[in-house]
């Protein structure tokens, strides 16, 4: 029979959304319902997302959304971005080119739609097909770590007491195409998503949001976004939140990876977290596919 894609339209949801079960699974965290659907693709402060079905025979057999998403730049220019997400085709109908046929039509929408740049972090399953399709590697995303911490309190008890408020959108200038802070992207980021717990410790001007999670068996502690001087606050969260260790990246030369270098965080060797890859459409002023001018980290790419 034959596939046919067409837009997604909000009554397609609950269909959609089983494909996605029947196709990526679920975790405790990561729940695919309505509130993660809504708060990820329509109530994305930097768009509606680009969401596109394939059916056969009336029946949805695939999904594609590319998510909306800005980014500045040291000069103060703004990108219009796309970033792949929700890949999802139905486990009776693989093998037979929905995956290529909805990303081409998507990047047809993108185009059309004035994009500048797509990018995302695919598996090294779906890498591989980005790359056929036009997608560059940009670069591989690290892991820095603090080992040896044993925390004493329990996240859930401490994460009421620590709201994640006074997200102001004063940002520090980017050192190359870094997400558009502002207090509406901040607050949808960390406190209105429907299945992570963040928790913020520190004040107005500095401060570090960080969740947990399980990874192992153990428990880690993870540094989502860090804001000023960020060595005191790190320590109430290491008072606080239990874990076995703490994580976090940012890029080389930032003034984030400083601090938590100072803070007895280290790269670990040879271990890739996330690949970054993507795919230029209309960019002009800097050069997205050199990793160096990327000023990014866990908080821009986790859990999305």
């Amino acid at each position: 029979m034959t596939i046919t894609v067409r837009p997604f339209v909000d009554a397609d949801t609950d269909e959609v959304l089983a494909v996605m079960r029947a196709s990526l699974g679920e975790t405790d965290v990561l729940q695919r319902n309505r509130h993660l659907f809504r708060w990820k693709h329509v109530d994305n402060p930097f768009g509606r997302s680009i969401m596109l079905v394939a059916t056969e025979s009336d029946q949805i057999v695939g999904f594609r959304a590319f998510m909306r998403w800005t980014l500045t730049t040291p000069q103060g220019s703004h990108f219009r971005c796309v970033r792949p997400v929700d890949t999802a085709t139905h486990p009776d109908h693989r093998r037979r080119g929905i995956f290529r046929e909805l990303t081409h039509a998507a990047v047809e929408q993108a185009t059309a739609d004035g994009v500048n740049l797509i990018f995302n972090t695919p598996n090294a399953q779906s890498g591989a097909g980005y790359l056929k399709m036009g997608w560059s590697l940009v670069g591989r995303i690290g892991v820095m770590v603090r080992p040896g911490w044993r925390f004493v309190g329990k996240s859930d008890s401490v994460a009421s007491d620590r709201p994640v408020d006074h997200l102001t959108g004063d940002d520090r200038p980017p050192n190359g195409l870094r997400t558009l802070r502002s207090t509406e992207y901040r607050e949808w980021r960390f406190t209105g998503h429907p299945g992570a717990r963040y928790v913020k410790f520190g004040g107005r001007d500095s401060y570090v949001i960080c969740r947990t999670n399980t990874r192992g068996g153990r428990r880690e502690l993870v540094v989502s976004e860090a804001v000023g001087q960020i060595k005191q606050p790190l320590r109430e969260a290491t008072r606080a939140l239990t874990g076995h260790y703490a994580v976090g990246w940012f890029r080389q030369g930032s003034p984030e990876r400083s601090r938590l270098l100072r803070a007895g965080f280290g790269p670990v060797p040879k271990v890739t977290a996330l690949q970054l890859v993507a795919r230029p459409l209309d960019v002009a002023g800097i050069d997205p596919l050199d990793f160096q001018n990327w000023d990014i980290g866990f908080g821009d790419l986790e859990l999305l």
